[in-house]
């Protein structure tokens, strides 16, 4: 599964190795890390949230995920949810006869946002059940599966992907090197400062998703597909697509932890209200309405199984 290392700020070469499925992270970690990395290089950024694969549109600021589904439901089982629209590739993928998330204990750390190591704290420890979570997954359907590269960040640095932090970007994931990225202080300002441990763990699984996205081979095709689009409408369509099924993933993750986490029905609601915070806006139109972005987070959290997440066989009203 690979080893994790993590940088402090005040020894910016020194790393020590911390064993991927480590229930919390090491006690000592406080406001002195600055920078946090898990296996290699890391990157890309997101806007409120922003996922990137490992391309861009223009500027510092890094391109709309990568993401593609293969073969399994829409978000309902019905003829009016979904599309005869069976790509070669995107219908046809290992992860979604995979089955139901097993669930894993994952109990939340206590949380105070404004403290910078105790939200390290909630994020290594949450980050840590994901890769268990999805590492086992993978294994059980005998998929490869590395974890993710962690930057957590409180001052500004580079990715293979851009600059980060971009205005009113938080966190982001960059294929390129595999790159987990979350600002530390940052997120908190995008949750608009909530106390409620339940959002940023929505925060971290929806990056998460685009990872487990990367390693299903979803992001490849997703990008071959995107990038062969004529119009920005329809590459906006791609992204949506791509960016709904994180919300997705990310939802059959935090349901799989329901009980330890714990999340009930307040936890529920903390959840969707953030997922709506993260979504469309005015002209952006790259993560979906917070309507469709709610639908799809609550659809994952119920069926807790990847097969529900087939954005890209879902109707158009779906995604956008």
């Amino acid at each position: 599964m690979g080893k994790s290392s993590r940088r402090s700020a005040t020894d910016a070469g020194a790393e020590y190795a911390l064993p991927v499925h480590a229930a919390k992270p090491r006690p000592h970690l406080g406001i002195g890390v600055m920078v946090v990395l898990i296996t290699g290089l890391g990157a890309v950024a997101l806007a409120g949230f922003v996922t990137v694969a490992a391309f861009f549109d223009g500027g510092n600021r890094p391109a709309p995920s990568t993401a593609a589904p293969a073969h399994g439901p829409a978000v309902r089982q019905d003829d009016t949810m979904a599309v005869s629209n069976h790509d070669d590739g995107l219908d046809a993928n290992r992860l979604y006869s995979s089955g139901r998330l097993a669930e894993v204990a994952c109990e939340a750390p206590r949380l105070h946002p404004r403290d910078a190591t105790s939200m390290e704290v909630f994020l290594h420890t949450v980050t840590d059940c994901l890769d268990e979570s999805w590492g086992e997954h993978f294994a059980d359907s005998a998929m490869p599966f590395e974890p993710p590269n962690r930057v957590y960040w409180y001052a500004s640095g580079q990715s293979p992907c851009g600059n980060y932090p971009v205005e009113g970007t938080s966190a982001f994931y960059c294929q390129a090197n595999q790159g987990l990225y979350l600002g530390v202080a940052d997120i908190v300002e995008t949750s608009a400062g909530t106390g409620d441990a339940e959002a940023y763990g929505f925060l971290l699984s929806h990056e998460y998703g685009h990872h487990v996205q990367g390693e299903a081979g979803i992001l490849d095709r997703y990008q071959d597909e995107r990038s062969g689009q004529g119009t920005s409408a329809d590459r906006d369509l791609w992204t949506r697509r791509g960016e709904l099924q994180a919300n997705c993933l990310g939802g059959v993750f935090l349901g799989s932890v329901a009980d330890s986490f714990p999340i009930g029905g307040e936890g529920r609601a903390n959840i969707l209200k953030d997922v709506g915070l993260r979504s469309d806006r005015g002209d952006d139109r790259t993560h979906g309405t917070p309507q469709n972005g709610q639908m799809w987070t609550d659809h994952g959290m119920d069926r807790q199984d990847p097969a529900a997440c087939n954005t890209w066989d879902a109707r158009t009203e779906l995604v956008d």
